[in-house]
Parts: C-alpha cells; structure tokens; sequence
C-alpha cells in the first residue's frame, strides 16, 4: 500500500512552531446539572508535543485522555487554562486551530450509504479544500482501499472502516493527526497494517498523538510517551528515559541439580525458588552487577543449565505510575 501523504508545510523551516502542540494549565470541570459534585477532569494539565514526533498519551479509563483530546478538537470547551495548535490558540484562532488538526475517533462513524470517495469528498468540502485541491484517490489507496472507492461504506469489512476513518481526518493535510485507540477490538493483522501507515505518514512529517491501551505498541512505535492518570501528568519523558525510571532487573536461572531451599550466601539479593530447578534473582543494576549475582552462585556451586534476563518495560513504568487507578 502507498504512503498517506504528508501534511502540507511551510517553505521555511524557521516558520515552523517548534511543538505541534502546547497546552498550559489546561482545567477541565464538568458541573452537574442536579445537585451532585463538580468533577475536575484535568487539573492544570501542562503538556508539549514536538513537531514531527509520534507521541503516545497513555493512562488508564476515566483518567482524562479523551476530554484532553476533544478540547483539542473542539468537541470540549475548556473551564480554564491555554492550549495551541501547530502555534494558533485554539480560542484566538479557533478556525486555523481547527484546520491544523485531524481526529480518528474510537467509534466509527461513518454513513454506511455513501461510497468512500463521497464520504471523503464530502469531508473536505466541511473543511473548505477546493475542488481541484482534494487528494480523495490518493487518500484511498494509501490506505488500500482505491478499489472500494464506489462501493457504499455498509458493505465495507470493520477493517476496511477503520482505515477509512484514517483517511477521512486526512483530507484537509493535516500537520497534527490524533489516534485514538485505533486498534480497539481489531486484529492482529489489521493493527499491523494500521501501525505501518501510521510509520509511513510519520515519517512524511506528520506529527501523530496516539492513545492506547496496547502498551507494548506504545513502547515499540512512540519516541515520546505521557502518562496520565487522574486528570494529572504523572509522566511525559522520551519512551527511552522512561523505561530507564524502573531500577530493576529480573534473572532467571534454570539450574542442573534441585534444590530444597535457597543456599544462605543468596540470601543477600532478593531471590525466590518458585521451582527446585529454577532461581528467580531480582536486583537493581545501579547497585549491583549481574556478575556479582553469578559469582555468589559459582561460590555456592550451583551448576547452570540456562538463564535468561528481563528488563523492565512500559507496563511495568505505568503500572506503577497509574496503581491507584482512574476514577470516571
């Protein structure tokens, strides 16, 4: 399948923001309409997306992602706090804010009795894009469906309805495209192929704002990741600082002989014996070396079969950022 093409852009490099997107003391308070509490959805919510990188807003349910992204949208008003896109405020110059961003919902929303050029063509025409200036084919076949483009939408695979949805924020070319949960109740290979446009239109220069639930796909696809539970950022850091917060390590040794118990000179790490041929050795990398741990056993004549190590990954980071869970 073709690339998704590239949002349009300046000449000049030096006119470009340097953050495709910037939200300061962002608050969000839903009032009720009885007499029940005021809830605060985002608490002064700070948040700097660079252009051009693929940026993952993680967090558990309820904890305000999708409040923060329809303020973006302009599907939320905000109570208070300032937020801008690709450099225009989104209440000074809520049109140009407006233009600069395209959203992929979780639902799929699309009129199941219009073909996907229709529903494209009638898509960039809400967005002004003239006539002559509309990408619908090469939209369409980006995202593989140039050859259903006279079929109506109902008679389209939930597949083939997700990539349209893609190329339907695209219409406008967009330098801040917005994914939320994309891969919700897809398969393998679907996500896979979604995950492959989503690179390439990266690539191309779009900047890209995923949220999901996957985080080994966070992990593998966004160089920058925020953590955001309770209408708080409890984490926004490089995917690689973040994975470097997590001072842990985990040692698996499977062992020739059993063992009845753990020898005593182990008794100085943080060991379990879950199975007489197996020591599970956890330990902090910044205070001890994995040849210390090997040298212990050597002296306890323990004889090795195999072992294995495991580094701590993004579920471990968010785990433990987002415990107490979310609360809406």
């Amino acid at each position: 399948m073709a690339a998704l093409p590239a949002a349009e852009r300046s000449p000049s490099p030096d006119s470009l923001p340097a953050n495709a997107v910037e939200v300061r003391g962002l608050e969000k308070i839903y009032k009720p309409s009885g007499k029940g509490l005021a809830k605060r959805a985002l608490k002064g919510i700070d948040l700097e997306i660079p252009r051009g990188s693929l940026f993952g807003l993680l967090g558990p349910n309820g904890a305000g992602k999708s409040t923060l992204i329809n303020i973006l949208a302009g599907l939320v008003n905000k109570s208070g706090g300032k937020a801008a896109i690709w450099g225009y405020d989104i209440d000074r110059q809520t049109r140009q804010a407006r233009s600069a961003i395209g959203v992929v919902p979780q639902e799929l929303n699309i009129d199941p009795f219009f073909t996907p050029a229709e529903l494209l063509d009638l898509q960039a025409g809400l967005y002004g894009v003239p006539k002559g200036e509309r990408i619908t084919e090469q939209l369409l076949d980006a995202v593989g469906l140039l050859d259903k483009k006279e079929a109506y939408a109902r008679s389209l695979s939930g597949g083939m309805r997700r990539r349209l949805m893609v190329a339907k924020a695209m219409v406008h070319s967009p330098p801040v495209l917005v994914l939320d949960e994309p891969t919700a109740g897809v398969d393998v290979e679907l996500r896979q192929q979604l995950w492959a446009h989503v690179r390439a239109l990266n690539a191309a220069g779009t900047t890209v704002l995923l949220t999901t639930h996957y985080l080994e796909e966070a992990e593998e696809l966004c160089d920058r990741i925020a953590i955001i539970n309770h209408g708080a950022v409890v984490a926004c850091d490089t995917t690689r600082n973040l994975l470097g917060r997590l001072d842990s390590k985990t040692l698996i040794v499977e062992l020739t002989d059993p063992l009845d118990g753990i020898p005593e000179p182990m008794g100085q790490f943080q060991v379990d014996l879950p199975h007489p041929h197996r020591l599970v050795v956890r330990y902090r990398p910044s205070e001890t070396r994995l040849g210390d741990v090997l040298n212990v056993m050597n002296d306890c004549g323990l004889r090795i079969t195999d072992l294995s190590t495991e580094e701590t990954d993004l579920e471990d980071i968010f785990l433990q950022l987002t415990r107490d869970g979310g609360d809406d």
